[in-house]
């Protein structure tokens, strides 16, 4: 179980963010394809009643050609100048049965999205270059992933990174508002 302290940032460019962070000097730490199957009951009790997602991911390690899926449990703790989640994780080796068993407890998928990732590492500060697939999300953002409030900052400061592209909001949160504004 970990603790995130996280943003995203909306309405970059993805290859100008790239040259900044390699020209500071950030470090390549990922490049991963990944399939992001949601899971959720009926009434959206995950979503709604706990503030919460569950998730299966399916990471295609393009560095080290490696293929890894996790059953993921992120619950938001608060979203006010960062995003705060508690996040427990575990592998598992078998995505369909592994579905099969949430079927019987009342759970199904809710949607699954293809995403390409580029993450670097710089003094501590993660920077995660997420680019969804159309039907998912079509608009590619970063997220800033840090220890404090004071890296985030420095991130920002870094990047030149004007903050009402700032965002808190989840992924989940991000679709269902261009689901609503195309209504």
């Amino acid at each position: 179980m970990e603790t995130e302290i996280e943003v995203k940032v909306l309405n970059v460019d993805l290859n100008e963010i790239e040259e900044k962070l390699i020209h500071l000097g950030a470090k390549l730490i990922a490049e991963e394809l990944q399939v992001n199957t949601v899971i959720d009951s009926e009434d959206s009790y995950i979503q709604k009643g706990l503030n919460s997602y569950l998730r299966i991911r399916e990471t295609t390690d393009l560095l080290n050609n490696k293929k890894t899926t996790k059953l993921t449990f992120k619950k938001n703790l608060g979203a006010m100048k960062t995003r705060k989640n508690i996040e427990i994780s575990t592998k598992i080796d078998n995505k369909e049965a592994m579905i099969k068993i949430l079927e019987n407890l009342g759970y199904h998928v809710v949607r699954e999205g293809f995403k390409k990732r580029k993450s670097y590492a710089f003094e501590g500060i993660k920077f995660d270059l997420d680019s969804w697939d159309e039907n998912t999300y079509p608009y590619p953002y970063m997220e800033i992933e840090v220890k404090d409030q004071s890296d985030l900052d420095k991130a920002i400061r870094l990047l030149d990174i004007d903050e009402k592209n700032i965002s808190t909001k989840s992924i989940t949160d991000l679709i269902e508002e261009l689901k609503a504004s195309r209504d």
